[in-house]
């Protein structure tokens, strides 16, 4: 039972987060384009550590997690 709710929610939550990838254009920010996510341009590459959204990331996921653990 629990495991059926758990797949529920993780669904869910996936579905939010692909409108919103979908929608990124009419956000005020885009996704993967925050300050302070380091980008450097050679002259034949570019790198890019996306350091503020994996971050956010990690703190939105920590939390959704804490609260189906409290359940």
């Amino acid at each position: 039972m629990a495991l059926g709710r758990t797949l529920i929610i993780l669904g869910a939550v996936l579905i939010v987060v692909g409108l919103l990838i979908s929608l990124n254009l009419r956000l005020p920010f885009r996704i993967g384009r925050l300050p302070g996510d380091i980008v450097i341009r050679g002259k034949h590459s570019v790198f890019y550590f996306p350091l503020v959204t994996s971050l956010l990331l990690s703190v939105v996921l920590t939390l959704v997690f804490w609260l189906i653990g409290r359940r």
